[in-house]
């Protein structure tokens, strides 16, 4: 039972980082967010990377919270290796 917990929470997160990854991918060619797979990928993440982005400091243009987001679900995902 445990080793299925584990496993559906390893994907869970696996699928939470490829999401960040297709945000960060998309605002580079989307980055007014036109296309409905850009707003439902922002929709999607912007939950988790909001409260990231209201802690860390203003850095200009360049958006770090899915960088630290992605650190984290790392270390989390190597943690349930």
């Amino acid at each position: 039972m445990g080793s299925s917990v584990a496993i559906i929470l390893r994907l869970a997160l696996l699928i939470l980082w490829l999401l960040i990854i297709g945000r960060v991918l998309i605002s580079w060619v989307d980055p007014q967010a036109r296309t409905s797979a850009s707003r439902i990928l922002i929709q999607l993440t912007e939950p988790i990377l909001a409260p990231i982005r209201s802690v860390l400091p203003r850095t200009g243009m360049f958006d770090l919270s899915p960088l630290i987001v992605m650190l984290v679900l790392g270390v989390l995902l190597r943690a349930l290796w």
